[in-house]
């Protein structure tokens, strides 16, 4: 079988069939990363996995269709029929060698998910367990194309009945199932505070300006955290209830009014706490609102942010921003476990502070400009009028009186679709601020993460050295090594 199996193995990369091979197969899985884990930004690379098993349909019957039908065509399995070794240990080892040529592309495939992993949350058990399974399947195609081909000494008539055995399969057989997580830790954490804890974080939040519903995600957390939520209106209200241990602003749609801004102006220098989402508006100007910030040197430009630098954007989209990250109690985890957080369509703080009191959070490159247009902007390139960054997108102020306020420059910071995106990186940092804000210092809840959508964030210039690499580089690289060995041996021979 040994002897079979090198004589197999050296006629495969002494020819181009393992080269041709290696490389279609590294061309169907950098198509598939493209589609799913680059552009889309899933970080399940199960999902490239299973698109790739169609690729099989192509790839195993030109693999297998000669391996023995060759063999009867040439007449040459009564030479190997003859050697005094068993019929199947001849079978087994052409086997062998064909998954030995299997094994050369999964070697490179395999180090996929590891280099996801650096740009979101990969589930790495869940990408090699399927990986592993992609094997296996592999080997069963390969095993049937190796039997078909042994029913036959006309190659193309081998191909012929692989390739309808392969699809029927791909259409009846699904490569790996995807569950939902059940935090169960979670809930019962969560369930005990609930039990033990005499007062619970009362979070006030304001209403009266067209704010949006909290989504899904971030409500489904708070509630999760034990923290009681109340809506108000400072229009009927002489201050801020008393109760209230954090004040949030969400996404408002128009301004607050002069007597709105007093009140909490005078709230958080007397100790309260407040966080506040908050963008550019379609119609209007929250200049009031953005006031409380200018109290303490923090102005805001007018416009939405847009990033000229690719590594601070995600998703080819200029206005979907990817900023740096400073240390601070809010931050630090994020920092530490490597996640990035994204800004979509986010207003441009400038901070003249010098006392200290303003700490940048967030921040854009030195290339971000923002484009006055607004959401009438026509074109992503800096135009006249447009005003140089960079900027802050999220700052922390501190207000006296260990007042406090955390400011996001984004309206969409919370929404479901961004926080998937950022692989969740976007609720832990705002549900640090409210555990920040309240004294929370650790959160006890503790929070789960989806199994099913789980997203990547890689920026531009990355994803497109990404994209190069697997779909040419690496298939490229087997295509230049194949040719070089046919022309190094034809040499040989005719030396």
């Amino acid at each position: 079988m040994i002897a079979v199996l090198k004589h197999e193995l050296s006629n495969y990369f002494h020819s181009l069939t393992a080269y041709i091979f290696s490389a279609f197969l590294l061309a169907f899985v950098g198509i598939g990363a493209m589609l799913y884990n680059i552009q889309s930004a899933v970080a399940n690379f199960e999902y490239v996995l299973s698109f790739v098993c169609l690729g099989f349909v192509v790839i195993i019957p030109i693999l297998t269709m000669r391996v023995i039908a060759e063999e009867r065509k040439q007449k040459t399995d009564q030479l190997l029929y003859s050697l005094p070794i068993k019929t199947s240990e001849i079978v087994i080892g052409k086997y062998f060698a064909l998954l030995s040529v299997y094994l050369v592309p999964l070697c490179i495939v395999a180090v996929y998910p590891a280099i996801f992993a650096q740009y979101g949350d990969v589930y790495l058990l869940t990408s090699y367990g399927s990986l592993l399974a992609f094997f296996i399947m592999g080997a069963a195609f390969i095993a049937i194309g190796t039997f078909i081909s042994s029913l036959t000494d006309n190659q193309g008539f081998a191909a012929g009945i692989t390739i309808p055995v392969i699809l029927l399969n791909y259409y009846s057989v699904t490569l790996a199932e995807y569950v939902s997580s059940f935090d169960g830790e979670g809930a019962i954490t969560s369930a005990i505070d609930y039990v033990v804890s005499e007062d619970l974080p009362q979070l006030y939040i304001l209403e009266g300006h067209g704010e949006a519903e909290l989504s899904e995600v971030f409500a489904s957390q708070i509630e999760k955290e034990n923290i009681e939520t109340t809506t108000f209106s400072l229009l009927n209200e002489d201050s801020v209830p008393e109760e209230a241990d954090c004040v949030l602003i969400y996404a408002p749609t128009s301004d607050i009014s002069a007597e709105e801004k007093d009140l909490l102006a005078e709230y958080v220098t007397d100790g309260g706490k407040l966080m506040v989402l908050a963008g550019p508006v379609q119609e209007g100007s929250l200049d009031n609102l953005y006031s409380l910030l200018s109290d303490y040197g923090v102005e805001k430009a007018e416009g939405v942010v847009i990033e000229a630098d690719r590594d601070h954007y995600a998703f080819q989209q200029p206005y979907i921003l990817m900023p740096d990250i400073a240390e601070s109690d809010i931050t630090a985890s994020l920092i530490e476990e490597n996640y990035y957080a994204i800004m979509p369509i986010a207003q441009g703080l400038k901070v003249s502070d010098s006392s200290g009191a303003v700490t940048e959070l967030l921040t854009t490159s030195d290339e971000a400009f923002s484009k006055t247009a607004g959401y009438d902007l026509t074109t992503y390139e800096k135009e006249d009028g447009d005003i140089d960054g960079p900027f802050a997108t999220a700052v922390s102020v501190s207000c006296g009186n260990d007042g406090r306020i955390v400011w996001f420059a984004s309206s969409n910071f919370l929404d479901d679709m961004y926080n998937s995106y950022s692989s969740g990186a976007n609720l832990n940092l705002g549900m640090n601020t409210l555990s920040s804000l309240m004294g929370e210092s650790e959160a006890v809840a503790i929070r789960s993460k989806s199994l099913n959508y789980n997203y990547l964030t890689i920026d531009e210039s990355t994803a497109s050295l990404l994209k190069m690499m697997m779909i040419g580089g690496f298939p490229l690289i087997f295509f230049v090594v194949g040719i070089t060995v046919i022309v190094r041996r034809r040499r040989r021979q005719n030396e």
